[in-house]
């Protein structure tokens, strides 16, 4: 019997994860990308109590939505990360959508930014996300491919003049 491969699980980000959160926003900071990750500024630990508040949807930033933030991990290392909004906002709704994920550099071309997306679907709809609207850049035939794959289907009424491309996912 062939032994599976390597498990992807999305996970909350917990106390231990700081350093490797910081060299995954740097990786990704030089591609124009961001990472789930406190400010500079910010005490790692109040970044956490940030992230739950966030979830609840309690004290939000204006233009803010409840969101979830999750690292997905490969045998207890962080490959990359998810942003499941549970709802959208006039600007989510143009772009960005329900869900936002990456995958960092080094992880890329595994399979692993199908699984990510995947399992962000079922925790958009733990979260009362019905169709899920997941955007990319038109150019980006890597997340195309991925959100096609997860089922996507292309939003016919978007005019697409952003650069940006529109799915569904039901």
């Amino acid at each position: 019997m062939a032994q599976a491969g390597p498990v992807l699980t999305l996970r909350t980000p917990g106390p231990g994860d700081e350093d490797v959160a910081r060299a995954a926003q740097a990786a990704l900071q030089a591609e124009g990308f961001g990472f789930g990750c406190a400010a500079p500024d910010e005490r790692w630990s109040d970044f956490l109590t940030r992230l739950e508040r966030d979830r609840r949807g309690l004290d939000l930033p204006p233009g803010w939505v409840p969101a979830t933030l999750l690292y997905a991990d490969v045998d207890g290392r962080v490959v990359g990360q998810s942003s499941v909004r549970h709802v959208l906002n006039e600007q989510l709704l143009r772009i960005g959508g329900h869900i936002g994920y990456a995958v960092l550099p080094a992880f890329r071309r595994r399979g692993y930014a199908t699984e990510i997306l995947r399992q962000s679907l079922v925790v958009a709809r733990a979260a009362g996300v019905g169709r899920a609207l997941v955007t990319c850049d038109d150019d980006n035939l890597g997340s195309i491919a991925v959100i096609e794959r997860c089922g996507g289907r292309r939003d016919p009424e978007w005019p697409g003049d952003e650069g940006v491309r529109r799915y569904w996912i039901a």
